[in-house]
């Protein structure tokens, strides 16, 4: 019964360390007989070593565990050790795969098989992607260690340690929420600006709308008309100024999933229909233009002191929807999320998001925040007429499309009210 109750544990150690040897066997296939420490036989049985180990732990064998445990360990140390001091070049990868495989195996040996065979795939992609991670660091240059480092600061570092619940005027304050506003802003310039390091400006005009059109259509519809009306263009900005605003719909559609749920069906339903428009009109522009190269996509964004001053604008925002609901109800936060994102759609999002269940009926909401997006649409219309003139006339047409998709659903929802 012990052995049979075991069977998955050690079948799962087994497959661990089959997974690390059969890479690590490939990788030192043309080492010198005699030179090879540990091959697909040598790790396969690591992992079996110390899935034993596991499973004799969990019966209570803690002593023979750890005993078995360490002959293990101390074997795979030694073996690596003089093979060292025999050829003179240290393979720390290889020693600190077999350690990697004792520990995967150990877990499967405790009842953790699902952890220990995806760890050792993992570590297995890890170990076959070498050349192509090691092309990958030799292409980064400071600017990028810059950008990762802070936004590893700024959504692994701060955000675990921020406490839970409301705080502030009408409670109306959440650490967690607030945060997490900065982690998706930031996300989305770091990988507009990953997007930038893979393609550059090669990829042109429409590389450059779908990586702006994630944090700034508008930054992005200001810059084609730009170059539209100063006749720099080269064909396809009109499909980018398009196609930028369609993304837009997409990155809304995202923020809302996040940090609003309550509102998704309700808002994907109004937008859906100026999403396709967007998309079909760029879609048909593109194909229009000749292919350009266009201009290269926005530098590193990451910057914290615009992130947090949109924290501190949706920290007001958020107080303000509480006092408007206490005075006025729910009438009272759909004008005010209606004029919070004729400046900010995305302030909208948070604070409707930040809200109490019930205080403010979805479809209500949803409305609300829809209206938003016909603002902004308008302001951008705007941009691309009075900076594009007639040569941006296509991308206007485009985005009036849009505007006339989105008007028509605004209309039958208040209709629904």
């Amino acid at each position: 019964m012990f052995a049979i109750d075991s069977l998955p544990q050690m079948a799962a150690a087994l497959a661990a360390g089959l997974l690390v040897g059969i890479e690590r066997g490939w990788k030192l296939r043309d080492e010198t007989p005699g030179m090879r420490v540990a091959g697909i036989r040598t790790f396969t049985l690591l992992g079996a070593a110390a899935g034993l180990a596991g499973i004799i732990a969990g019966h209570g064998f803690a002593v023979a565990s750890g005993l078995l445990f360490a002959a293990a360990t101390a074997i795979v140390a030694i073996g690596y050790s003089r093979a060292v001091l025999d050829s003179g070049r240290p393979d720390a990868t290889s020693a600190i795969a077999a350690m990697v495989t004792l520990g995967l195996g150990f877990l499967a040996g405790i009842g953790e098989e699902a952890m220990a065979v995806a760890g050792a795939a993992v570590v297995t992609l890890v170990l076959a992607l070498r050349t192509e991670v090691h092309r990958w660091v030799g292409a980064l240059d400071e600017a990028d260690i810059k950008a990762f480092t802070r936004y590893a600061v700024i959504a692994l570092a701060v955000f675990p340690f921020l406490p839970e619940g409301r705080y502030g005027p009408y409670d109306a304050w959440e650490p967690r929420t607030l945060w997490l506003v900065v982690i998706i802003v930031t996300g989305f310039s770091f990988a507009g600006y990953v997007a930038n390091r893979l393609f550059g400006a090669r990829r042109g005009t429409i590389a450059t709308a779908v990586i702006g059109g994630a944090y700034s259509s508008t930054a992005v519809t200001h810059s084609f008309a730009q170059r539209l009306g100063a006749g720099a263009g080269h064909g396809a900005e009109n499909a980018g100024i398009a196609l930028a605003s369609a993304v837009m719909y997409l990155r809304v559609i995202i923020l809302v999933a996040v940090l609003a749920t309550s509102l998704l069906a309700d808002f994907a339903i109004l937008v859906a229909p100026a999403l396709l428009a967007g998309f079909a009109a760029a879609l048909w522009l593109y194909r229009a233009a000749p292919a350009t190269t266009g201009p290269a996509p926005p530098g590193n964004p990451i910057a914290m002191l615009p992130a947090l001053t949109f924290v501190a604008f949706v920290a007001v925002a958020a107080v303000a929807a509480r006092w408007a609901e206490t005075r006025f109800g729910e009438e009272g936060i759909a004008v005010l999320l209606l004029l919070m994102g004729s400046m900010d759609v995305d302030a909208a999002i948070v604070t409707a998001g930040g809200l109490e269940p019930g205080t403010i009926a979805p479809r209500l909401a949803a409305l609300a925040i829809a209206g938003t997006i016909l603002a902004n649409m308008s302001v951008k219309l705007g941009v691309t007429l009075a900076y594009g003139g007639r040569e941006a006339r296509p991308a206007a047409w485009a985005l009036g499309a849009s505007m006339v998709a989105l008007a028509a659903s605004l209309a039958a929802g208040y209709m629904r009210l």
